[in-house]
């Protein structure tokens, strides 16, 4: 609606409410003359909305509060009384006459039950539309016929043309723009969204199920335009903790839908305990109109009707077409580049809109393709940072092919996780692999060897190679003992990493798998239940999902066939020691004098091996010296101790 428009239906409200005023004012001033014992003079007509004074396909506000909230005439009088001693200082005199007293310049029930015809004792009743809704409120200091009646604020400029949210929903409910755009998978749901509302009478509670928030936003908003309704959104922490509370809340938000033609979204995607959800739960099973709930997965709403309507990812050919649209000229040479894009980032229409933005804010789009393909690639990486919070330790991944000692047969085994990784593109989309089915098409991968023999390490070179952030998560942290957490960390780990391609390494796996149990009680059952949702969110997972464990024999021969790749990193032996202590020193650290034939004989692997240079690189600073045998003496001597281990003369002997 344009402002000419605005103005325009402004002023036929104001219109209509000037003549319906008048039909008011002419029943107060007949009442007044019979009082008085004059003649009556006034000509009486009817309210103008029974009339349908209102221009031919015109709807003006007093015809939508009559007809919404449905108005007897003598709510409609009385509703018409308490807005006129608002607007016109007339009317008030006229209240004041009528009550015989300067002081008593407002309306009231008996005053109301006295001048108009066919009064209702009813309608002063709390579940009468007057005060159900609270077009009108009483003040009861005078008792029920003599108290004060005033009209609300919000109904009072709803009536005379002014529109715009109740204050008390002010900073709780918030107004939802149309979205510019919705890919067309999701302008579907949207469409069956429209459906739902006109097909279903009992208008029944709509569950957007998913990740992404902002794109279920977009959806419901979508939806809601389709329709001609106003989308606001209130988010499930937000939502008052008494029932008292919620109760009116809900009778406001009602009175909105009426005025203005709304629908709400409630937003319960990321509250944490049950009673946030029952406390949701009963808001929605409690307020009337079109109510959409956004949650991650399905809630049991009991008796309510309900539907459910997931809103999954968005296809790679529609990722693509949203980098082109947003990308514009600058995407004509980036065909190759997009599709790899498309294959690492799983991102919603929102990022992918930010992250051109932020490049073309950035003025790359000017530079070479290669330039341009990096900004984007990185950005997206960005991506992740922002949603892992506190679940996950970010690894920043320097370590090459160069600083990893491992036989051949297992680096050949971790260069194919790499090229399943790089190639996922074309085998999944461009030989379409992926129309076969999404199950199994994610990347996992089990890392087994003892402590310090390379699995992180490992993790840290494939996404040096790859270009990707890499995560690391203890399962021993992430496993809960209280049922139902465990799953709930786990997702919360892979909706976090979804967006950002990331590497998900989760170490320590043995604290969740194991022999598959037999299921006596309710913990073994819920412990394999735990273990299935792990290893399907992996199968699922668009990125690389790597297992570390220090025994392979302790995980079930089961769930090993659902991890695509295994990789057994063994105890070096003496020659890969020694190359292990040959390309431990960086080239700037002064050393003077050490022997790799020595060093190899110490029996402990690589990460044991990293911790004693270091120590010794300390001493030698420290003495303002290079780093010399006596120096890794020290330093080994302390590394033992902490392993509670006592070198041996054949490890250590004629070091120095």
């Amino acid at each position: 609606m344009t402002q000419h428009d605005a103005q325009r239906q402004s002023l036929d409200n104001q219109g209509y409410m000037a003549q319906a005023l008048s039909v008011v004012q002419a029943w107060l001033e007949r009442f007044l003359q019979q009082q008085q014992g004059t003649p009556e003079s006034a000509d009486l007509g009817v309210v103008p909305s029974e009339l349908g004074l209102g221009q031919p396909g015109q709807s003006l506000n007093l015809d939508r509060v009559v007809r919404g909230f449905r108005l007897s005439p003598f709510e409609q009088q009385v509703l018409l009384l308490c807005a006129g001693v608002e607007l016109s200082a007339s009317l008030s005199q006229l209240c004041a006459a009528i009550h015989g007293s300067a002081s008593l310049a407002y309306p009231t029930f008996s005053l109301a039950l006295a001048v108009f015809p066919a009064a209702q004792w009813s309608a002063l009743s709390p579940a009468s539309p007057l005060r159900k809704w609270r077009l009108i409120e009483l003040e009861q200091d005078k008792g029920l016929t003599q108290g004060r009646l005033r009209i609300d604020e919000r109904v009072l400029h709803y009536l005379n043309g002014v529109s715009y949210l109740d204050d008390r929903l002010q900073g709780m409910v918030r107004p939802v723009p149309k979205p510019s755009d919705l890919p067309a998978g999701y302008e579907m749901l949207a469409r069956q969204i429209v459906q739902t509302w006109s097909r279903r009478s009992d208008r029944p509670i709509l569950q957007l199920c998913g990740a992404a928030v902002e794109t279920k936003v977009d959806i419901a908003a979508a939806a809601a335009d389709l329709a001609n309704l106003r989308l606001h959104r209130v988010s499930g922490h937000d939502l008052p903790k008494t029932l008292a509370e919620r109760e009116a809340l809900a009778r406001l938000w009602e009175r909105e839908t009426i005025l203005e033609r709304s629908a709400l979204l409630v937003e319960g995607d990321d509250l944490e305990t049950p009673e946030q959800m029952r406390q949701v739960i009963a808001f929605v099973k409690t307020v009337q109109g079109r109510v959409l709930l956004s949650n991650r997965e399905p809630w049991q709403l009991a008796a309510q009707a309900s539907e459910v309507l997931t809103v999954g990812s968005l296809s790679t050919a529609e990722q693509r077409h949203l980098w082109q649209l947003y990308l514009g000229d600058a995407a004509a040479g980036l065909n190759g580049q997009l599709g790899q894009l498309t294959a690492q980032f799983n991102l919603s229409p929102q990022m992918i809109r930010e992250v051109c933005e932020v490049v073309q804010a950035q003025a790359l789009a000017e530079q070479d393709v290669e330039g341009l393909s990096q900004a984007l690639w990185q950005t997206c990486r960005q991506q992740a940072h922002r949603r892992f919070n506190d679940l996950a330790q970010q690894i920043t991944p320097r370590a090459t092919w160069a600083d990893l000692v491992l036989p051949e047969a297992q680096q050949q085994v971790l260069k194919e996780i790499g090229a399943q990784v790089r190639q996922r593109s074309q085998v999944y989309e461009e030989w379409e692999f992926a129309v076969r089915g999404a199950n199994g098409l994610g990347i996992s991968a089990l890392f087994v060897g003892a402590s310090g023999t390379g699995k992180t390490l490992a993790a840290e070179v494939l996404a040096h190679e790859l270009n990707l952030d890499v995560y690391r998560i203890d399962l021993s942290q992430v496993v809960s003992k209280y049922i139902g957490e465990t799953e709930k960390n786990l997702r919360q780990v892979f909706d976090a990493a979804e967006a950002g391609g990331a590497i998900l390494l989760f170490d320590e796996a043995d604290a969740l798998f194991g022999k598959r149990s037999d299921v006596k009680d309710s913990h073994d059952r819920y412990a394999n239940i735990e273990v299935s949702y792990l290893l399907q969110r992996m199968e699922a997972y668009r990125g690389l999902a790597i297992l570390t464990s220090n025994l392979k024999n302790a995980i079930d021969q089961a769930f090993l066939r659902r991890i695509r790749f295994v990789v057994q990193f063994p105890f070096p032996d003496l020659e890969q020691r020694q190359e292990i202590w040959r390309r431990m020193f960086p080239t700037k650290l002064p050393t003077d004098g050490l022997d790799w034939q020595k060093l190899a004989k110490l029996n402990v692997p690589g990460g044991n091996i990293r911790n004693i240079a270091l120590n010794a690189a300390f001493l030698a600073a420290d003495a303002g010296e290079p780093v010399r045998m006596e120096h890794l003496v020290r330093a080994a001597q302390t590394e033992y101790a902490k392993l509670e281990k006592t070198p041996t003369t054949a490890e250590m002997g004629g070091w120095i």
